[in-house]
């Protein structure tokens, strides 16, 4: 243990011998066991959705001091910290692990935790790559581990609601779906010094070198080296729900135009639209971080006998013909919430059925914004095979 991470346990409370509990076979009833990997916002939020369901933090994991101090504040009480997830994966107490990190340490991650037989939860997007997507599957299928991707419409009650509406055949033929998020957040990143310190060799794992800067860091979504951007982080939620409803599998092809506006320093666009073809149906998908009309997500589903509209608030169903001053025919209000969709790994991995996210649903969910992306550095348009393997 090095000096300065025998400092910070000590500045936090903690105490230096890790609680370890006993392994054993549980009950239907029995708590969860977990490990935190990755204990920015999300990672430290959805630990609260695991505790809320009765699980045990017992160990938190990152690289950055003032995560790693927080996330032992979030982490349940006599947690352990570790700076190496390799060293956590190596506890036989850990039932589960929860990976919260950067899109481009989801694969390596993934694979050492299913190696340690661990059960997964894994944030989206799944992938940095098409190609990455299906390795990990592959891998995931090569054991009995459970895998759950943190796509948390899934297990939405709201949209659940919604998807028996559109089974139901209320919208008729699907011709198109447009899907967007509004937010107006862009400004130029923070490259102003870290106030802890980083282990930026860990942080860039498998990304080519880079010397480290600090919006790099602070903000690494937005550099194609860690990320696919708010195309894959945003879009793998919503076209996930498209493809879902409208059982129109992965995209042939996609086209995409996009701009970095407002976040000065970004490498990803703040402002963009893509075009998917479905074959049978089309879809776009445009973001704008620059502009609050009609303030966050929606995805709208447009068939020939009705239109739905999904939010963050519930969603609404609209009949044909059109009137100007529309009604809707059937209305559901309900926030969206991760806390379901946890709640449903912590049941499969007590059970060992399979989770309403797999990874097959998270390989699919995010091809469309891959492609996308790959069409956008081309400049031109992008296909995609039938098996959702290789782009051309």
């Amino acid at each position: 243990m090095s000096q300065n991470r025998r400092d910070f346990l000590k500045g936090a409370g903690a105490a230096l011998t890790p609680m370890i509990l006993p392994q054993a076979a549980r009950g239907a009833n029995d708590q969860v066991v977990f490990g935190l990997i990755g204990a920015g916002g999300r990672g430290r939020g959805v630990t609260a959705n695991f505790k809320e369901a009765g699980a045990v933090c017992a160990a938190v994991c990152d690289i950055y001091e003032p995560n790693l101090e927080l996330g032992l504040t979030a982490a349940s009480e006599g947690a352990a910290v570790y700076t190496d997830y390799s060293e956590l994966l190596q506890r036989k107490d850990l039932d589960a692990v929860l990976i919260a990190s950067p899109d481009h340490q989801h694969a390596p991650m993934l694979f050492e935790a299913l190696k340690a037989g661990k059960d997964v939860y894994l944030e989206k997007p799944m992938s940095h790559s098409i190609e990455q997507g299906v390795q990990m599957i592959k891998a995931v299928r090569a054991t009995k581990q459970i895998v759950q991707i943190g796509m948390q419409r899934r297990s939405s009650p709201s949209v659940l609601a919604c998807k028996r509406m559109v089974d139901e055949g209320l919208l008729g033929n699907i011709y198109l779906a447009r899907v967007q998020w509004f937010w107006n957040i862009s400004k130029p990143l923070n490259n102003t010094p870290l106030p802890g310190k980083v282990d930026w060799e860990k942080f860039l794992g498998p990304a080519p070198k880079h010397e480290l800067e600090p919006m790099r860091f602070r903000s690494w979504r937005y550099f194609w080296d860690y990320s696919g951007g708010n195309m894959t982080d945003q879009g793998t939620h919503l076209m996930d729900v498209v493809q879902w409803f409208t059982n129109a599998g992965t995209p042939r092809a996609a086209v995409c135009q996009g701009f970095v506006y407002g976040m000065i320093g970004a490498e990803t666009p703040d402002c963009f639209n893509a075009t998917f073809d479905y074959g049978k149906m089309m879809a776009t998908w445009t973001l704008n971080y620059n502009n609050a009309y009609q303030n966050g997500w929606t995805i709208y589903l447009q068939g020939n006998k009705g239109t739905m509209m999904l939010d963050n608030d519930g969603f609404k169903i609209y009949q044909e013909p059109w009137d100007k001053n529309p009604e809707p025919i059937y209305e559901f209000k309900g926030s969206l919430s991760t806390q379901a969709h946890v709640n449903n790994f912590l049941e499969c991995v007590k059970t060992r059925k399979e989770p309403n996210a797999p990874v097959e649903v998270g390989h699919t969910a995010v091809c469309g914004p891959h492609l996308a992306n790959v069409a956008y550095h081309k400049k031109r348009e992008a296909r995609l095979n039938a098996e959702a393997t290789k782009v051309s």
